[in-house]
């Protein structure tokens, strides 16, 4: 998975803003849920924050407080680095959390946990529990288009071919899996979930 986001690293925001390969793309109401996900974002109170997962720092950049974000790929934090300098930004595991125990109130990860298979998905929230009183997770909306989940094989720019898991969430869905939580948003594109252990 790293070096899939490694390679996809600079074409990656193609895919939030329209452009590129999803420029032809069918995305009805696209632009318009993905200004509400934002504002919902910038709607959280100001926190000591870790954007796990945090890409290119196009999620990132929408969070208040003093915000920590971690990447396993160099080429997708470099990206984030230019774009949140306010920012800090760390090379890490996400199943593997280098914090200590309580260091963040609030973890955000962005389109992350639905590409988490079992049992990556219990190591994850049993890390994210440790080091964070809250979790907020952004994800894919399960649609009629889709399956619950899949394996994908996706096209990058320069012709590689990457098959990648995923899952698609209904907001409900989402809080029962966490434990529990409140539903932030639930839309045709995106859900969002926070939650408390």
């Amino acid at each position: 998975m790293k070096e899939y986001y490694e390679a996809r690293a600079p074409e990656y925001d193609d895919w939030w803003n329209g452009t590129g390969r999803f420029v032809d793309r069918e995305r009805p109401g696209w632009e318009d849920e993905r200004d509400t996900l934002i504002a919902t974002l910038r709607d959280l109170p100001p926190a000591r924050t870790l954007d796990v997962a945090c890409g290119t720092g196009y999620l990132t950049q929408h969070l208040l407080g003093r915000i920590t974000g971690l990447d396993a790929s160099t080429a997708m934090l470099e990206h984030a680095a230019r774009r949140v300098p306010s920012a800090a930004f760390v090379e890490g595991d996400a199943l593997r959390l280098p914090f200590a125990d309580g260091i963040f109130e609030r973890i955000v990860t962005g389109h992350f946990y639905g590409h988490l298979e079992e049992p990556e998905r219990s190591r994850f929230l049993t890390e994210a529990r440790r080091v964070a009183d809250e979790l907020v997770v952004v994800d894919s909306a399960l649609r009629d288009d889709v399956e619950p989940e899949e394996q994908q094989v996706r096209e990058l720019n320069d012709g590689s071919r990457w098959t990648v898991y995923k899952r698609y969430f209904t907001g409900p869905g989402l809080a029962a899996e966490l434990g529990g939580g409140e539903v932030l948003h639930d839309g045709r594109w995106f859900v969002v979930v926070r939650a408390t252990p």
